[in-house]
């Protein structure tokens, strides 16, 4: 609560400080003039608020789970946004959201133990409340943008720094962050989070990290190869330490054309270590090689993902849109403490009716050689005109291992976005 109540000052403070030099800059007043003022320019604020957007997103979806070890969930929920962003003024801009989750039948699944009429069901990550989703104000300087306060942030492929979009609930950085794009090529990173609004949302007794993270990212995209990354996020958690960690890596992503079809390539090495406050003692690599070939009809890929194990503790992504990588049975959240070996084969077709598929083949061992088991992934797609869009998606995870359960996932959902 109090990480809250800074941020409500904070920003309150940096919006105070936008309107009073937008005033300024309306009537040409000078320090001096402006301080007796008690109220800005109508044209101003008409130009700033009446010049503004709304946003809103509703997705229903249902999620129904068969595992091994617990009763099925049937989640049927329906998450709505609310969003209005500002019109940008001198330089300025603000963003303000929420987002309700509301579920058909609460007992239906087990919404992360918030729910003991829940709680023998398979878990959905998806548990009903009203969350501010974001709330910052942004200011633009050249090719220089800076935003203060809670927001959305996805670096990459969001392997260790994204947003979770496929949860009903985002996950949100209370943060300062800069982007700068001043040298022709480059695109420059810095945040600065002071709390991660996390996907369980502020109900949950781990829906919030207390932080004290850095996150730096730096790319280049002027290679004929590809564009390349560098990275490093030195993440530290007060309320979650064995997730404080090290972590520096570099990353190469591209196309070439071959004859009639083009290749597309991905390569990635980043090494993790434990940092400040964790109790951990430990190092780990991270490896991905990705091959693939466009074609007109679709692409055809395939890729080894490593999250490998140091003294008998996994490479971590604490901070990574999860669900896109390793399955979306989900049973890798967490890497394992013996490490993550992931082989997989991607197909993604445009098929008739403009229907689009996605089918993923994963075959999962520990760094250490042990099977973990397979799955098989599968997913269509349609847009109906600029608003709507209809998925059908399926996930069958098949262990190797008694200690880990096997599991069936299937989600259907609808969502509308203005």
């Amino acid at each position: 609560m109090n990480s809250n109540r800074n941020l409500t000052c904070t920003l309150a403070i940096s919006i105070l400080l936008a309107t009073g030099a937008a005033y300024a800059a309306e009537t040409g007043a000078t320090e001096t003039e402006t301080a007796g003022t008690n109220s800005p320019s109508p044209s101003a604020v008409e130009e700033i608020f009446g010049g503004g957007k709304v946003d809103i997103n509703i997705r229903a979806r249902y999620e129904g789970v068969d595992q091994s070890n617990d009763r099925d969930a049937n989640a049927l929920t329906i998450r709505t946004r609310l969003g209005f962003t500002t019109k940008a003024y001198n330089g300025f801009k603000g963003r303000f959201q929420v987002t309700n989750t509301t579920a058909l039948d609460g007992d239906a699944y087990n919404q992360a133990g918030l729910n003991p009429g829940g709680a023998d069901r398979a878990v959905v990550a998806d548990p009903e409340g009203t969350d501010l989703n974001q709330a910052w104000l942004g200011y633009t300087w050249k090719a220089t943008d800076f935003l203060l306060g809670r927001q959305r942030i996805v670096l990459d492929n969001a392997r260790f720094v994204g947003d979770v979009g496929w949860r009903q609930n985002q996950q949100t950085f209370n943060a300062l962050y800069i982007k700068d794009t001043t040298f022709d090529g480059w695109s420059l990173h810095y945040g600065y989070l002071s709390q991660i609004n996390r996907v369980l949302g502020e109900g949950h007794p781990a829906g919030t990290w207390d932080s004290q993270s850095h996150i730096l990212n730096a790319s280049y995209d002027g290679f004929s190869i590809g564009k390349l990354t560098g990275y490093g996020y030195l993440l530290e958690f007060d309320n979650a330490a064995v997730n404080s960690t090290s972590t520096f890596g570099l990353r190469l992503a591209g196309t070439h054309p071959v004859g009639s079809v083009k290749l597309s390539y991905k390569a990635e090495f980043a090494s993790q270590s434990d940092y400040q406050n964790s109790p951990l003692d430990y190092s780990a690599n991270y490896y991905l090689a990705d091959l693939g070939v466009v074609m007109d009809w679709g692409t055809v890929g395939a890729g080894y993902e490593v999250l490998g194990s140091g003294d008998g503790v996994g490479f971590k992504t604490p901070l990574a849109t999860l669900h896109a990588f390793n399955g979306w049975a989900d049973q890798f959240l967490v890497t394992p403490s013996d490490g993550l070996k992931d082989l997989y084969i991607k197909v993604k077709a445009s098929l008739p009716w403009e229907l689009s598929f996605l089918g993923v083949y994963h075959d999962f061992d520990a760094d250490t050689g042990e099977k973990y088991g397979s799955e098989i992934d599968l997913a269509i797609s349609r847009k109906f005109g600029d608003t709507l869009k209809g998925l059908i998606k399926f996930a069958d995870f098949s262990s190797d291992r008694d200690s880990r359960p096997s599991v069936t996932k299937l989600w259907a959902q609808v969502e509308f976005a203005y």
